[in-house]
């Protein structure tokens, strides 16, 4: 069953950005590996030589980690515009 949100959804929740972002991460991780394994394989089944691959998957790789930096401990998903007591 498909996750639900409990209410309408609005971008200016903290709760539903949070969940947006964290859902668009596993989205993004979901195609690196789905292009990275095929390509791979493509690679070892037809004994091309492609150097480029190793770089390619390198740095999307590095992207990914950056972006799972930014979404564990450096994105502010507080009420915008509400100062806490």
């Amino acid at each position: 069953m498909p996750p639900r949100w409990p209410r309408e959804p609005d971008r200016n929740d903290p709760a539903y950005r949070k969940l947006e972002d964290r859902i668009n991460f596993a989205v993004h991780v979901a195609l690196y590996a789905a292009t990275n394994s095929g390509l791979w394989f493509f690679h070892n089944f037809l004994k091309r030589d492609w150097p480029w691959l190793v770089w390619f998957s390198g740095i999307w790789l590095t992207v990914l980690a950056l972006n799972l930096i930014y979404i564990l401990w450096l994105s502010d998903y507080s009420i915008k515009g509400v100062k806490p007591d």
